[in-house]
């Protein structure tokens, strides 16, 4: 079987080359080159499988490329993604990559009337948004709560929400949770992204490794004719099980342990976010690996990977704290993506965004670490579920074959809005349905794309704009997990500019 794929020169598609090597029944593997020079530097690590590899020049939003690219294949594998923190760099390039370049793979595969190729698109846990509290847990139909600001997550949305209500015949869409990966180390002293963790955020780890081998594995189901039919048409959460369940300030423990400290040595209380991140512990974790056998890596196992592949690192050991948190950590305070830089050049839409205000930035900079209560990781093995329950507006357990349309009018009126088709028959999940929001706004979506995949068309959806202090007030499935990192009474409307400019406004009684 031929195949296609996009974003091979990202870590997830470097892992699925790597697990390419050993694959079988793979013909012709054609590969979207975006950039000669990582192309280059890529095949020269993979020379048994030149003789497969076919390369197309060209982007993901060039429609040209893209229908050359996806011609005469049996399976599209899309990985092209622009992420933090080029995103927030570029984000001009992250609307190309991942929401103009999500459609134009999705029509090119749409033009192909016979023989039409089936689509693998990946996608990102980050459209769950900000996770803590009374819902750490997160499962595919859950409401789509994209942090503010966050350009990365906005594009994914709209470029999944665009695969799943397309016409094509088979797809699937995989949302990657948090990825280890092994350039992780030195990719995060470049930028203050490092500075958007929570320290409590909810992670389930996934390695690159891992992701590639879940690749390989659907690639080889799809050419052997094993799939599963119950694969098709929905979406996934990848998860690298719950032996890979930590939170954020774990993470930093783990990659500064090497050099005989933690977080809290490295780190200060106000240094990162508290809330404005996206994160979760998967409830349905264990689908994916049910059906492709693909988790294999711990936490424990990369690091130890890392360290042993960097023997360098442990250099670090005879070098005084101080001088590695100056040049690790603390220089990029500077850097125009960490909160201090936002404070001291009055970016307070940011520092709300990220804080809740100003005010609660300054005073968490007077802590210190006693002040602040930070979770326990080896107490996430007790926890299996929500302190509360999701609020879906319908009964979630129920089987695709017994939704009726009392439960689409349910999840809409939930959501503040209608339904305004009038016909349904039970079960018939995949026809497209017209639906009302609470502003008035029409839009078509599937039953499954509503209440199974979590999107509820909003303002996020057409512009970059995040209005979900106002939207909660009325949206019951969007409050339940908002409320958890936001006071009933913030009244914000966050926005980027047509220069990405960031802003914060309040809103009145009025809109509401």
């Amino acid at each position: 079987m031929n195949i296609a794929i996009t974003g091979i020169t990202g870590n997830m598609g470097q892992a699925t080359l790597d697990a390419l090597e050993s694959a079988k029944n793979t013909d012709k593997i054609k590969l979207l080159c975006h950039s000669k020079k990582r192309m280059k530097k890529l095949l020269k690590k993979h020379k048994s499988l030149l003789h497969k590899i076919e390369l197309t020049e060209g982007g993901v939003d060039d429609p040209e490329a893209v229908s050359k690219l996806v011609s005469d294949v049996g399976l599209v594998i899309n990985m092209a993604a622009v992420i933090p923190p080029r995103s927030d760099q570029d984000p001009r390039a992250a609307i190309a990559c991942n929401e103009i370049g999500a459609d134009v793979v999705v029509s090119a595969i749409e033009n192909i009337k016979e023989n039409q190729p089936a689509l693998i698109h990946i996608s990102t846990l980050a459209l769950y948004g900000n996770r803590s509290g009374a819902h750490p847990f997160a499962r595919v139909g859950d409401p789509l709560l994209v942090s503010p600001f966050d350009i990365y997550s906005a594009t994914k949305m709209r470029g999944e929400f665009r695969v799943m209500e397309s016409d094509i015949q088979k797809w699937a869409v995989l949302r990657q949770t948090a990825m280890l990966h092994p350039q992780m180390l030195t990719d995060n002293v470049h930028d203050g992204l490092m500075f958007h963790t929570v320290y409590d955020a909810p992670l389930e780890w996934a390695t690159a490794h891992d992701s590639g081998v879940l690749i390989k594995n659907i690639i080889e189901s799809y050419a052997n004719g094993t799939t599963p039919d119950k694969f098709w048409r929905r979406c996934f959460n990848i998860s690298g099980g719950k032996q890979n369940r930590n939170y954020g300030i774990n993470t930093f423990d783990d990659g500064f342990k090497v050099v005989g400290g933690g977080a809290k040595a490295f780190f200060k209380p106000w240094y990162n976010a508290t809330r404005n991140f996206h994160g979760a512990w998967f409830l349905d974790g264990d689908e994916l690996n049910d059906m492709f056998d693909f988790q294999s890596q711990s936490t424990d196992d990369y690091w130890r990977e890392v360290f042993d592949a960097h023997p360098s690192f442990k250099l670090g050991k005879r070098v005084p704290k101080r001088v590695i948190g100056y040049f690790v950590v603390k220089r990029l305070l500077k850097d125009p993506n960490a909160p201090a830089y936002w404070a001291k050049n009055g970016d307070e839409a940011r520092l709300i965004a990220y804080f809740g205000s100003r005010e609660n930035y300054e005073k968490l900079k007077k802590a210190d670490w006693t002040d602040i209560a930070l979770p326990d990781r080896d107490g996430i093995k007790d926890l299996d579920d929500n302190a509360e329950p999701v609020y879906y507006g319908f009964d979630f357990t129920k089987s695709d074959a017994d939704i009726d349309i009392g439960d689409l009018r349910s999840v809409a009126e939930a959501h503040g809005g209608k339904l305004v088709s009038a016909d349904f028959e039970r079960g018939d999940i995949y026809k497209k349905l017209e639906w009302q929001t609470q502003d008035g706004d029409t839009f078509i979506a599937t039953p499954y794309t509503v209440l199974r995949g979590g999107h509820w068309y909003n303002e996020t959806y057409r512009s970059n704009v995040w209005d979900f202090d106002r939207l909660s007030k009325k949206d019951k499935v969007f409050a339940s997990v908002w409320y958890d990192s936001h006071g009933e009474d913030e009244n914000y409307v966050y926005s980027l500019d047509g220069k990405f400019n960031a802003h914060a406004r309040k809103f009145d009684e009025s809109e509401i």
